[in-house]
């Protein structure tokens, strides 16, 4: 299913905030690509920076992404893959191990984990939020549900402060 889907880019003007969503978007998509093809991390990098940020593909122009953050998403997913893995499978719905999850939802729900527990500097709303727009480009609204319950689940274990006060 999301091998036929493609995200178009975000629009509006280059702030730091569409740069960080377009990092998230090409994170996703370098994560998928691994996960699918078996491409190696440095390969990924590579192609990202040279082809897909801030650049044309089919078409579509793609905002610049924080290569930064890009990296640091796509770096900290492969290197804390075995502890974020036990983690989304204990929130999702008996029954549906992560392996039988979608490759790209896999993808979408291991970046939002990996930057709820590391990325601090973003606010843990904003983090799943965003990382439900990302599954948006790929997958329909009962998926992106899912992906929704999942990392507000996930958000609460490592972010209990924040989604504690004030309407969480």
């Amino acid at each position: 299913m999301a091998e036929n889907k493609k995200s178009k880019p975000a629009k509006g003007p280059d702030r730091k905030a569409n740069r960080r969503g377009a990092a998230r978007l090409a994170a996703v998509q370098a994560l998928y690509q691994m996960d699918i093809g078996g491409a190696g991390i440095n390969d990924i990098f590579a192609e990202f920076e040279s082809h897909w940020l801030g650049n044309e593909v089919e078409g579509d122009t793609y905002l610049p992404a924080e290569a930064a953050f890009f990296k640091d998403i796509v770096a900290g997913v492969v290197r804390d893959q075995a502890k974020l893995d036990p983690l989304i499978d204990d929130a999702l719905s008996k029954g549906w191990p992560l392996k039988r999850i979608d490759a790209i939802l896999r993808a979408v729900l291991r970046a939002g984990s990996y930057e709820l527990e590391h990325r601090k500097d973003v606010p843990g709303r904003v983090v799943v939020s965003e990382y439900v727009d990302v599954a948006n480009a790929f997958v329909e609204a009962e998926e992106t549900g899912m992906v929704n319950a999942v990392l507000d689940q996930i958000a609460r274990q490592f972010r209990a402060d924040e989604f504690s006060r004030g309407g969480g």
